[in-house]
């Protein structure tokens, strides 16, 4: 493939990957913005398969042919309860992508280097053609990409990595620090800065990016360690911006257009996201990027009372008689995998003349968007299913409201306990509401640990019981 017809391949695929971003905002385009960003990527490696310099066609399809095959099998396998955990993992494959890249731009350009010192006259194709024609001054800002790539790479590689264990349940969710806390990342990040300089202007290229390496590695596992489970939503944005920069400098390295423009596109997403989330959260940003939230201000309001339980005769008669009704979708009604009861039971209220809807807190379930997800799954009608900030006001005048598997997203404490770790956080206020009944599998705190006075108040009613089940045994209840 020529230059020319390669460079414009390039450009579609941008184009593709911009609407495919922006098609992802809304409901009803995401499914059209899914195929741009599959007609984008094939494009994409194709492009790259054909383009100049491109070569060992057979490697490059076995190893599409075995990454294709792994990841079909991943995605038929994953259910939409653990994709929170499988979006971590692939960011933890991007970071590592940087790093390889990285190491392998620093091999190729020590091979150069020694090739035309030996021999002035040396023909080199592919990346080893590039870097041939580069000057001195190209060549040190080619070592800046290098080393920015395989750091950031390196702190999204590990910090995914106890992102996902987070998630799946496999380390504490619990924010932990190594003593010095703080000063330890501040020591890693000034050393890795030293590192970069000396990689830059002395021998011994390799040695001083695995110093980059290893520090950045132990940033990245330092930083994530250090959030609290509640918050792993934020974590899982801000992975997400930090592989798209580990991209977009690896662009650099390789002189590759699409991958700089891919990769500032998830780069700048993933932080405004991350951004918006901090502001629902009531999260300093920056305190977000070094790490530095998550855990407990002081003693624990003490919460008086006891939980109530109701039946599902109870909830039901309480629904037949209401006229305006909210549910509250959470991450147990993932696991649980109700919404399609969730559904039938929206359709069956809304025939009979009664106002249902859904409210949405942005960082519900374990990963931005996740409920919206289920709820589009299950077909309920994109209209009735509305964000906090839209919704938050109504509850005074709501008869009922369904909470489904949420906890920290409905929890008072956010607003009467400033030592709570979720001190000024905003919420859907539920319990202002007439009644709230609350499906819960047992009397547990749930994944982030933290004690909700909604289950001890008066007009709560806690209906145990696996969420699919109680859902289903108020379907026939519903006259």
């Amino acid at each position: 493939m020529e230059f020319g017809v390669s460079t414009a391949a390039y450009v579609v695929a941008a184009v593709l990957f911009i609407l495919s971003l922006g098609g992802l905002s809304g409901q009803e385009s995401a499914k059209r913005a899914v195929w741009y960003g599959i007609a984008a990527m094939a494009l994409a490696v194709v492009a790259t398969l054909f383009g100049p310099g491109a070569g060992n066609w057979f490697l490059s399809l076995v190893m599409l042919a075995i990454g294709g095959g792994i990841g079909w099998i991943v995605a038929k396998r994953v259910q939409m309860t653990e994709m929170p955990q499988l979006v971590a993992a692939m960011h933890s494959l991007v970071g590592l992508a940087a790093v390889l890249i990285g190491f392998n731009a620093q091999f190729e350009l020590g091979r150069v280097l020694r090739a035309k010192a030996a021999d002035a006259t040396a023909h080199f194709e592919g990346f080893a053609a590039v870097l041939a024609h580069k000057t001195p001054a190209e060549i040190a800002m080619l070592k800046v990409e290098v080393a920015l790539g395989i750091f950031i790479g390196a702190v999204t590689f590990t910090g995914s990595i106890v992102a996902f264990g987070k998630l799946a349940g496999k380390i504490d969710g619990k924010p932990k620090k190594l003593p010095g806390g703080h000063a330890l990342n501040a020591g890693a990040a000034i050393l890795s800065l030293l590192a970069v300089i000396l990689y830059c202007s002395v021998g011994a290229p390799v040695l001083w990016l695995l110093v980059i390496t290893l520090l950045a590695m132990f940033i990245g596992y330092h930083l994530i360690m250090g959030i609290g489970g509640a918050d792993m939503p934020v974590v899982v944005s801000m992975l997400n911006s930090y592989s798209g920069w580990a991209a977009a400098a690896i662009g650099f390295t390789l002189g590759n257009d699409l991958l700089i423009v891919v990769g500032a596109l998830v780069g700048s997403s993933g932080a405004i996201l991350s951004y918006i989330m901090c502001k629902a959260m009531n999260r300093n940003f920056v305190s977000v990027i070094l790490g530095g939230f998550g855990g407990e201000a002081g003693p624990a309001m003490e919460i008086e009372g006891e939980q109530i339980a109701i039946d599902a005769d109870g909830v039901a008669s309480a629904l037949n008689d209401a006229d305006e009704i909210i549910i509250v979708p959470g991450y147990g009604m993932a696991v649980a995998q109700a919404q399609q009861s969730v559904s039938e039971l929206t359709r069956k209220l809304r025939a009979r003349g009664k106002n249902v809807r859904f409210a949405i807190h942005p960082v519900a379930g374990r990963l931005p968007g996740h409920m919206n997800v289920l709820l589009a799954e299950a077909k309920v009608p994109y209209d009735i299913v509305l964000e906090m900030d839209e919704i938050n006001d109504d509850f005074p005048n709501t008869d009922v409201v369904i909470v489904i598997g949420s906890n920290d997203i409905v929890n008072p404490a956010a607003q009467e306990d400033p030592n709570s770790p979720i001190a000024g956080m905003p919420v859907l206020e539920v319990w202002k509401a007439k009644q709230v009944f609350v499906s819960k599998r047992g009397q547990g705190t749930g994944y982030s640990g933290i004690e909700n006075p909604l289950f001890y108040k008066e007009n709560t009613r806690m209906f145990y019981g696996d969420a699919k089940k109680s859902i289903d045994q108020l379907l026939p209840m519903i006259e």
